[in-house]
Order: structure tokens, then sequence, then C-alpha cells
């Protein structure tokens, strides 16, 4: 009798917080090796059906990375990155676009099956407008966002559904191009006004010192986040995640959370209880 008095100490705790996030939109980026673990996809997909059905209007943004990666040692082509960007040639281009369209579909029938009601978007479905990224190495078909279709994305928000859109986007001259994961997240946070960006990692959230399991910080400013930066706390991988929320908040998302995919309902935890789970990130 004790669990069961517990698990509804739960569900009232979370009221609260169902009752402030109701319609509201949250902006979720999922990828990397923990898109690939069936338990972990399961149990995030599980959560993000449960936002759905207490009225949290949900965007899924979807990586590939590794799957990209692998398809290109397949076809013996040599992946090539330039400052943390994948160089994207027209053959390349071919294989991500088919590589993601392949995660966007397995993602969208994970979610049908765990009743969910969703929607699917590609890059081809002028959701997000790119123009060429300019960097010191020319990186082919990679594109820096100028522009999010918001109303196609809220049409589909309107109906209920969680949409699960790819990393791509089309130039002006309906050129497909590549864009990092992050940047996609965080633009579409911005554009949607977001309530929340959240950035689901394999790591706990924001550590002090990665050797230690006690050493992880529950919420941050942005100007704490410049200053970890600056003396390599935060370093590598973090960097262009906090970034990434850093420039959510300032273009007006309320609030961004760093979260381990790897702990079950890391998402319900982090939402509907009162310590969390991960790094939150605030303006200030």
């Amino acid at each position: 009798m004790e669990e069961f008095i517990q698990k509804a100490n739960i569900l009232i705790e979370a009221i609260p917080y169902i009752h402030a996030f109701r319609q509201k939109v949250f902006v979720i980026k999922y990828g990397g090796s923990i898109l690939d673990n069936d338990t972990i996809r399961r149990n995030v997909l599980e959560d993000i059906v449960f936002l759905s059905y207490v009225g949290i209007r949900t965007i899924l943004v979807h990586g590939g990375g590794p799957h990209i990666s692998t398809r290109l040692k397949e076809e013996g082509i040599k992946s090539e990155f330039h400052e943390g960007i994948r160089v994207t040639d027209k053959e390349t281009l071919a294989i991500v676009s088919e590589e993601l369209g392949k995660l966007n579909r397995r993602i969208v029938k994970e979610i049908k099956e765990l009743k969910g009601d969703v929607t699917g978007l590609s890059g081809e479905e002028n959701i997000i407008y790119v123009e060429k990224r300019k960097a010191a190495k020319d990186l082919g078909f990679v594109g820096s966002i100028t522009s999010i279709n918001r109303q196609a994305l809220e049409k589909h928000l309107k109906r209920g559904y969680i949409t699960v859109v790819s990393p791509m986007g089309v130039s002006e001259e309906k050129q497909l191009h590549n864009i990092n994961a992050d940047e996609v997240a965080s633009a579409i946070a911005n554009s949607m006004e977001a309530e929340k960006l959240v950035l689901l990692t394999n790591v706990q959230g924001v550590m002090r010192n990665p050797e230690d399991a006690e050493s992880m910080i529950s919420t941050l400013t942005i100007a704490e986040v410049e200053d970890l930066i600056k003396l390599n706390v935060i370093h590598g991988g973090m960097i262009p995640k906090v970034r990434s929320c850093t420039e959510a908040l300032l273009g007006g998302v309320q609030k961004t959370h760093i979260v381990d995919a790897r702990i079950q309902h890391a998402l319900l935890l982090e939402f509907f209880t009162n310590r969390g789970i991960g790094t939150q990130i605030l303006k200030g």
C-alpha cells in the first residue's frame, strides 16, 4: 500500500507543473548515440507522449550523426568535419537526407505505437530556411538558418500533434542543406517563443568535475556559463550545447535544460518534480 501512496503523491506533485505548462511549447533535441539505443529511445518517446497527453505542445528535433557516419563508411566515403560541422558535398548530402528521412519515419512510427498523435517533417517541407554557411573552409551544402516557418509548425501543434523535425533546410534556390541539429532546436524554440528548450545528452548535465558524479551544477545563468567556458570547466562538446541554450534564452525562450536521457523518464523527472535531475540554464 505504501508504494501506491507514493505513486499517488508523485502525481499530486506534478499537478501545478502540468497546470503551468498546458498549451505551452516545449522544443526537445534528441540525437547522437542515445538515439540508437532502443531502451533509451522508448523511454524518451514515452515521456514525450505523456507531455502531449497533458496538453504540452511538443516539437522533437532529432539528429542522426552516428547513423550518417556509419552509412558513409559503408559507402566508402570519408566523414570530414570542420569546427565540429560535417563537410557535406553532393554525394554526402544525398546520404544525409536519406538517413535523416529514415530516422524521422522510425521515430514517428514508434510514437504512433505508443498511441501518440504525431506528424513528421523533413527538410523538403519548407519548414527551415537557410543560406550557405560561411566558414574558413568550404563546407559544401551546409546551411545557416535564416528563418523558421512558424505558421506551418503551429498548424500541426494546434491539431495536438507531436511534431518531429529533421535538421535540414532549403535555400531560396530550393537547394537542400544539412544543418546542425542543436542550432535547429534553438532557432525553432526562438521562433515559437517556447517555454522550454531541452537538449538530451548522454551525460548528467554540466559538471564541475567530470570525474565526480556529485559535482553536477543544477542551475546556471548565461553569465555563469561564459565564466565556466573561460575557466575550461565547460569544454569540448558541451560548449555548443550551452551556447545553443544561451542563444535561445536571449531570443526569448523562458528556460533551457540539459538532461541525461539515460535516466529512465528523465523528462518527466525534470519537468514535473520539485528537484529536477539535469542542468537548467536561465537568462539571469
